[in-house]
């Protein structure tokens, strides 16, 4: 697997309906678990007249940062069916939020386990989903006079700038693929006055 993950380009969202009972599924990329939570926040605002809001999230390329939370539901039924389907379909930096209107028939907790993993397989198939490359980032200052140098460098790469500030010497920070950070590092410490900021 290396530094590639898989995530959903953009939000998506599904609906997963049994005996009267609505599941409706959100599934939002996201970078951190504050972040994460905060998607949940939102939706737990949006849909406060819901009688479940259950969630679960993975974070990372290497997948072992997770949550997930049953929201009043039995215990197991509701999130971990949700970070099932995060993990069947090997995704990360996604979190997927499963708002429930009760029908007023009761499902049961074999019942609860499939409509919460259905409606977040719903929401996952609504998405398009993308390999992304782990990202790392470099910061760096140089002389002025060293600007078409490190510009070229980096067009070179086609590297996303984060930071930077013009001055009589000038920082610059950017975002590179993580297998490709090193490399960049000691090619733009080459430049004169250049220096690599740990």
């Amino acid at each position: 697997m290396g530094d590639f993950y898989r995530t959903i380009k953009a939000p998506s969202e599904g609906l997963y309906k049994e005996k009267m009972s609505k599941f409706i599924s959100f599934a939002v990329p996201v970078q951190t678990g504050e972040e994460a939570k905060e998607v949940v926040k939102r939706y737990q605002k949006e849909y406060y007249d819901a009688r479940h809001v259950c969630w679960a999230y993975m974070i990372g390329a290497a997948r072992t940062e997770f949550m997930s939370n049953d929201n009043g539901e039995p215990s197991g039924t509701a999130g971990k069916p949700i970070l099932g389907q995060i993990n069947s379909f090997e995704l990360t930096n996604i979190v997927i939020v499963v708002v429930r209107y009760f029908g007023g028939i009761k499902l049961g907790t074999s019942g609860l386990i499939v409509a919460y993993r259905e409606a977040a397989a719903e929401a996952i198939r609504a998405a398009e989903i993308i390999e992304c490359h782990e990202e790392a980032t470099v910061s760096f200052t140089f002389p002025y006079l060293a600007m078409n140098d490190v510009m070229r460098e980096i067009k070179r790469d086609n590297l996303r700038i984060l930071e930077q500030v013009f001055d009589n010497v000038c920082t610059m920070t950017v975002s590179i693929r993580r297998d490709e950070a090193a490399g960049f590092a000691s090619r733009i410490s080459e430049i004169d006055g250049t220096s690599v900021l740990e």
